[in-house]
């Protein structure tokens, strides 16, 4: 594992199951649990990490590897349930949420995917889960385009015979882990003299200092504004999971007019959510913020379709004490821009690569540390993936809709998944289970943040 990966593998305990995951909701009819075995029987040779388990180190001496599991079977992996027909929106989420709130086996490849029927109107559902250490957003739909299909009437390839590797010794795997320690430190340094003839000149140095000169004086003012308390604390066991949608179009129409980005559009939303669910508690006051880690994918174009995770990550204000939804909208287009022109995101990835150089002990006790510590610096989390905008099919059947699961952890009590597809926007909002009972205030605040700007526009 990287560094990266290794940091989300070590901070999972039993009230914070580290893995994403999303609701796929299909039109019928539902396919028997015998052919879904067969597809995903079919599809695992593109995919070679679900038929591998995770095997740490005595001590940490090493990062954790991915080893071959020589007991791998996939009617373990692959679950079969329904809800009471016709179910609805609140069945399939409230079986989501138990479902989410689930740890993986840490001892098995870190994967599941459950068999819905008995939804309304005839459609189905799956409900997959997929552990952080394994991906990221963007790896998660480059895998998600490879288990499903771009055609209707695509054909199942047959199963390729699999004979897992023989597992490393455990001796063999600390020798490794050790120079992996001494030689991963190395390559870095390796890049130094690259670096160095590309600054020789001076000019993208001097470009990166005044970009960064410049942001200081808002970067300063995000990190001391006073940012919403009631949204951190002590997380359980339990999950409430709700979601919201929006249409692509809409937001198009309203970018065209304001300006921004659609990106910026969708955050604007999310700010009139937390409003509302603030001013529902009575806590809203002038001035106030809530403060979002918004990840950023460094992921190159040659590292598409690779399981593990290339992400950095912004900050930003959400301003909620705003009563008026355009310079609510202004003000987060203000900010995004400011991070964009200063590199910021850049300047994260390069501090997250440093834990490359750190020991795997002190990784591993670090991010457990980092993760337990009481902090109120950070409310939640949005982060927004593009999907694919033609339609996918699983055994012939048309993916209608796609609901992302996005985990919490430290005391951040609150995440925003966002997932575009097909012309819609679908968010997936997880909450603690007991911090936040009135969860559905904030999902309802973001739909209302698109209603107020389309009519605005």
């Amino acid at each position: 594992m990287s560094a990266l990966d290794a940091g989300f593998y070590f901070i999972e305990d039993e009230n914070v199951p580290m893995h994403v995951g999303s609701v796929l909701v299909f039109e019928g009819p539902v396919p028997s649990y015998g052919d879904v075995i067969r597809l995903l029987v079919s599809k695992l040779p593109d995919v070679p990490r679900y038929r591998q388990r995770v095997k740490s180190l005595p001590m940490h001496l090493g990062r954790p590897v991915w080893v071959d599991d020589e007991h791998f079977q996939i009617l373990y992996h692959v679950r079969h349930t329904a809800v009471p027909a016709p179910g609805g929106d609140d069945q399939l989420r409230n079986l989501a949420g138990r479902l989410f709130a689930q740890r993986l086996d840490l001892t098995k490849p870190l994967w599941e995917i459950w068999l819905v029927e008995g939804l309304e109107g005839g459609r189905w559902a799956l409900i997959s889960k997929v552990h952080h250490c394994m991906i990221d957003g963007i790896a998660g739909t480059d895998m998600m385009q490879l288990v499903l299909d771009w055609r209707k009437d695509s054909e199942l390839s047959e199963p390729r015979p699999w004979t897992p590797e023989p597992n490393p010794s455990t001796l063999d795997l600390v020798a490794d882990g050790v120079r992996d320690a001494v030689l991963t430190p190395l390559g870095h340094l390796a890049a130094v003299p690259a670096l160095a003839r590309r600054l020789r000149s001076g000019s993208e140095l001097l470009g990166i200092g005044r970009a960064l000169a410049g942001s200081l004086p808002g970067t300063a003012r995000r990190l001391t504004t006073r940012a919403a308390g009631s949204l951190n604390g002590s997380l359980g066991p339990h999950r409430r999971w709700v979601w919201a949608k929006a249409d692509l179009t809409e937001t198009k129409q309203i970018r065209k007019v304001t300006g921004g980005t659609v990106n910026d559009v969708i955050l604007a939303a999310v700010t009139r959510g937390f409003r509302d669910l603030l001013e529902s508690r009575g806590e809203l006051s002038e001035g106030m913020v809530v403060r979002t880690m918004v990840p950023v994918s460094v992921r190159s174009r040659d590292q598409r379709n690779k399981l593990d995770n290339r992400v950095s990550a912004v900050l930003l204000n959400l301003p909620v004490s705003e009563p008026d939804p355009q310079a609510r909208l202004a003000a987060v287009r203000e900010q995004m821009d400011d991070l964009k022109s200063s590199r910021q995101a850049a300047g994260a990835d390069a501090i997250t690569g440093m834990a490359n150089f750190a020991a795997p002990t002190l990784l591993a006790l670090g991010s457990r540390t980092a993760m337990r510590f009481p902090q109120q610096f950070l409310q939640t989390v949005t982060t927004n993936v593009p999907g694919p905008r033609v339609p996918l099919y699983m055994l012939g059947r048309r993916l209608a809709e796609i609901y992302p699961y996005v985990p919490i952890a430290s005391t951040m009590r609150i995440s925003v998944g966002i997932f575009s597809y097909l012309g819609q926007i679908t968010f997936g909002i997880n909450a603690d289970f007991d911090g936040v009972p009135d969860i559905q205030v904030l999902a309802d605040g973001v739909r209302a943040g698109f209603d107020e700007l389309l009519a605005l526009t």
